[in-house]
């Protein structure tokens, strides 16, 4: 059996932008993935609402990434994948990052994953690395996303170009699907549906 860790923000847990509830476990993306992968692959949901990749949120305490990513990758460890999908939360309005200030926190992660020793044997686990899709129009709600749609369209170049310098493999998910019309941030079910099936479609290329 392959182990699969989803390390993301509230997309990876599965916030339903019409009442901010949570998905069921088969329609969030993982679940799906889970799904279209069968009883092979165990899949370990690590999402979380409002994580960062490397950056402490003033105004919502436990969202840095990097701080439990390797308590995260022990724990669950061997792990044979990590799907790595983080960077949204980042261009909230109070942090001021560009998009290449994102994708170095996501190559942090990487790093950390990369020199974790949490795979089998020992090893690295692999790693897929999937941009995040544009962020739409907003809603009132997600008014602290000012100024960050456009700044989300240059994540598939930058993180493509952190997937190249670590050898990791790579999915940009602004090509499969498109954030939610009702706040610009968050997926539809639709949207969970494609992701999911497209991810697990590269998993299964990965572990040939």
């Amino acid at each position: 059996m392959k182990t699969i860790l989803c390390y993301g923000d509230s997309n990876t847990w599965g916030s339903n932008p019409e009442d901010m509830t949570r998905y069921d476990i088969h329609t969030r993306w993982p679940g799906v993935m889970r799904d279209y992968l069968g009883e092979d692959y165990l899949v370990i949901e690590e999402g979380l609402s409002g994580r960062t990749t490397v950056w402490e949120d003033p105004l919502d305490e436990g969202r840095n990434g990097r701080a439990y990513l390797f308590p995260c990758l022990e724990t669950h460890k061997p792990i044979d994948l990590v799907i790595l999908m983080l960077g949204t939360n980042d261009l909230k309005a109070h942090f001021n990052l560009s998009a290449e200030d994102v994708a170095s926190g996501v190559d942090i992660l990487v790093n950390i994953i990369q020199l974790s020793q949490t795979g089998p044997a020992e090893r690295a686990p692999r790693i897929l690395l999937v941009a995040p899709p544009v962020v739409g129009k907003l809603s009132e709600l997600a008014l602290s996303f000012d100024k960050a749609r456009k700044k989300s369209k240059m994540f598939g170049l930058f993180f493509n170009q952190v997937a190249d310098l670590h050898g990791c493999d790579f999915l940009d998910a602004s090509k499969l699907i498109k954030s939610s019309p009702l706040d610009g941030i968050h997926f539809d079910a639709d949207a969970h549906r494609v992701l999911g099936k497209a991810i697990g479609e590269h998993v299964l290329q990965i572990f040939e």
